[in-house]
């Protein structure tokens, strides 16, 4: 059976693999400023290439890391076509990782990885280091089982949690080996439960960026300042309610766009079968209410409408160790996520304008961009894919396939739909219920993996079918 040798493959080799990958803290460009000379990315981009050249039953698997000057490394596998299979797949996924953050509960650690059961705890091993090890599952099993498949050409990139800004240099220099893709299989996205496979039709853009204000040359005493000299926290607060309303989480007409009547369709679906569990996954703190407590509003608007976080303060220190100073300045990391269809580069002008015209008290005001990326929504559903993904849940999970959109960012989504606008897409992950990437206590639904790695191979092998009929 196909399940079994691959639940083998994993236990006895890519779970230990993951331990090892978890244990290096290889934080991505924006989060470690100085990844090249602390060596981390090295390490891991050399230690999942050694588990990938060592792992015997893929015939023709050639394993390369290929650094561009400047840019972090990018794995690349590429597997012949096998018992005369034909197509050109492309599977993607990422090693890099976002950094340690606060909260993880005791006996567990970001770069210590922990098996508790089903689940496999520690940074990266959800989001994406399962990834380049669920395709190896995957076309490992068909070898295995004599069953014909296309040409594989597996990429990791190590630039992702950054937004990407590595990948258009890597994809021209590997348009050749690339090709153009018949399938392109991404392993980053998320799954509504544990209970079936899950596929992404849509994916929100992004806009980060630092929004700070400044008031003064440096901190003076708030008593003898207070009254005349304006608060810089104030003086922020101001400046996002030009482009979020406090009270709902709205946001600006100019972020906002049109949500197709399809879309709304399947988000609809999958409010019917997931109910409250679809805000429930979150770890409420006390009687905190979501923004939406019908389900199919939350999910409508967490796929498709814009909304604002800000992930980080500077310029304020811990309140353990604050003095009565009115402080010069107040910085803040604004990441908006933009609706799919949304450029994202004409959003991040309108946004800058609004925060920086006619700063409040005449502060200096700057609203600093950080790679915006455009979203991605699936214009290509070819009924054979829809088919095989359907029919190989029933065979994994046991449960049809379900589809949605979803509110993270993937930047390689965007640049391959662009290059190759008639290729369609199988958009699937782990990050299911609880499994919390970029937080605490991330965790890889180890049976999850296990079954979608066979999901892949099965889809796999039907395009092989497709192009031999």
């Amino acid at each position: 059976m196909k399940s079994a040798f691959i639940d083998a493959l994993w236990e006895q080799r890519f779970i230990p693999a993951l331990v090892d990958y978890i244990g290096i803290p290889n934080k991505s460009p924006a989060f470690d400023p100085d990844w090249h000379a602390h060596g981390y990315m090295h390490a891991a981009a050399q230690r999942l290439a050694s588990e990938c050249r060592a792992l015997p039953g893929i015939t023709g698997l050639q394993v390369d890391i290929v650094e561009l000057p400047g840019r972090t490394p990018t794995l690349v596998l590429e597997i012949p076509a096998f018992a005369d299979g034909a197509g050109n797949v492309l599977i993607y996924g990422h090693y890099d990782k976002q950094p340690e953050f606060s909260g993880w509960r005791a006996g567990l650690s970001p770069w210590i990885a922990v098996r508790d059961g089903n689940r496999l705890y520690g940074r990266g091993g959800a989001d994406d280091g399962y990834a380049i090890f669920a395709a190896l599952a995957a076309i490992a099993s068909l070898q295995h089982h004599g069953i014909p498949h296309g040409r594989c050409l597996i990429l990791i990139e190590g630039c992702e949690e950054s937004g990407s800004f590595d990948l258009p240099a890597y994809t021209a220099a590997l348009a050749d080996r690339i090709g153009t893709p018949d399938l392109l299989v991404c392993l980053d996205a998320e799954c509504g439960d544990y209970e079936r496979l899950w596929t992404t039709t849509s994916l929100r853009g992004l806009l980060p960026g630092v929004l700070s204000v400044t008031v003064l040359e440096e901190g003076q005493h708030s008593g003898a300042a207070g009254g005349i000299v304006p608060s810089s926290f104030r003086l922020l607060r101001l400046l996002l309610d030009r482009v979020e309303n406090a009270a709902d989480g709205t946001l600006h007409a100019c972020l906002q766009s049109s949500i197709p009547d399809a879309e709304r369709t399947r988000i609809r679906e999958v409010a019917t079968l997931l109910g409250t569990a679809a805000t429930q996954r979150f770890p409420w703190a006390g009687n905190t209410q979501p923004d939406h407590t019908d389900p199919f509003d939350a999910l409508l608007a967490n796929a498709w409408s814009p909304s604002l976080a800000v992930t980080g303060i500077g310029g304020a220190p811990d309140p353990a160790h604050a003095g009565n100073t009115l402080r010069p300045s107040t910085r803040a990391k604004l990441v908006f996520r933009l609706p799919p269809n949304r450029d994202a580069h004409d959003a991040a002008e309108c946004v800058r304008t609004l925060l920086e015209a006619d700063p409040p008290n005449g502060a200096v005001v700057e609203f600093a961009v950080e790679t915006p990326q455009t979203g991605w929504h699936a214009s290509v559903r070819a009924a054979w894919l829809e088919a095989a993904l359907d029919r190989a849940s029933i065979s994994h999970f046991g449960r049809p396939a379900m589809a949605m959109g979803m509110g993270g960012t993937i930047p390689f989504l965007r640049m391959l739909a662009d290059a190759f606008p008639t290729t369609p897409f199988m958009v699937t992950g782990v990050l299911g219920p609880a499994s919390n990437a970029h937080g605490p206590n991330e965790f890889l639904h180890v049976p999850t993996a296990k079954r979608l790695s066979a999901c892949v191979a099965d889809v796999i092998a039907e395009l092989a079918r497709q192009h031999a009929s």
